[in-house]
């Protein structure tokens, strides 16, 4: 395995396991500089996202990091009052022209916005038929909300990313998106600002077990649990380590130690319970 090991979605599309997220990225040379430093680093896989006010400087980015359009994996994400104003194809057309590329690899729906992600989505199938979309996917879906959805969708979604790390490791909503081949995806795997996971003295026992960072744990934890994992930075040397994973593998027990962190406990919104 290396930085480079991709997942097969379920249209046979190769996703790499590991990405570079942006969320909170500041609009220019710090969101540039960061996935210019990934791209350096290995990295062929970008997130980002309408809301996070920073496509532009992430296309940006990827044309200045002279790495070909087709060896990199770009991920957005249509934003909720998109979906509550219609106008599902005028904001796909808006990302594409501020990240500057002619296709997405990866177009999410944000949140499960009530009463319009199923329409949205049905739009979204019609971009991916012109091939301007080479997967589809939804991201902070619990199991009610992918019912709902496949009850009307002609493509099974390929990803669902949602919030996953230790204190949250959501293991039957996990089962479920495997049995329906949809792929999981971790938005803030080390728990993002709100979290402590790095503190945790499991976390930490195991870093020095294997002479790595606490994060190298959760992630590689991660990636050994099938789990595509994006994490964020904007400091060069972090972006560097968080994609050193690949040298080392966690035996099963202490693996299972890492299952029994779980708390159910959400650093980000609740999906049942969101007010923007």
């Amino acid at each position: 395995m290396d930085i480079n090991t991709c997942k097969r979605l379920n249209n046979g599309v190769e996703l790499p396991m590991l990405g570079l997220g942006v969320f909170r990225s500041v609009e220019g040379m710090q969101t540039e500089n960061a996935v210019v430093w990934a791209l350096e680093a290995g990295y062929r896989h970008i997130d980002t996202a309408a809301a996070y006010g920073n496509e532009e400087s992430v296309g940006k980015g990827i044309k200045k990091s002279g790495i070909p359009r087709k060896d990199i994996f770009l991920t957005t994400k249509l934003w909720n009052e998109d979906m509550r104003q219609g106008r599902v194809r005028k904001a796909f057309e808006e990302s594409l022209k501020r990240l500057d590329m002619d296709y997405i690899d990866l177009y999410l729906i944000h949140w499960p916005v009530s009463g319009k992600f199923i329409e949205s989505y049905k739009i979204m199938e019609e971009l991916y038929a012109q091939g301007r979309i080479r997967a589809l996917g939804i991201s902070n879906f619990n199991a009610h909300h992918i019912d709902e959805l496949m009850q009307k969708a002609d493509i099974t979604p390929a990803v669902n990313q949602i919030e996953c790390h230790p204190y949250l490791n959501q293991t039957p909503l996990r089962a479920l998106c495997g049995k329906k081949g949809i792929a999981v995806e971790a938005w803030s795997p080390l728990s993002g600002h709100r979290g402590n996971i790095l503190d945790d003295p499991l976390i930490n026992k195991l870093a020095e077990k294997y002479g790595k960072t606490p994060a190298q744990i959760i992630l590689r934890y991660d990636l050994q649990n099938d789990i595509i994992v994006i994490p964020k930075s904007v400091h060069r040397d972090r972006i560097i380590s968080n994609s050193q994973l690949y040298d080392f593998q966690l035996d099963a027990a202490d693996c299972a130690a890492i299952n029994g962190l779980n708390k159910n406990t959400r650093f980000g919104p609740d999906p049942e319970n969101f007010n923007f």
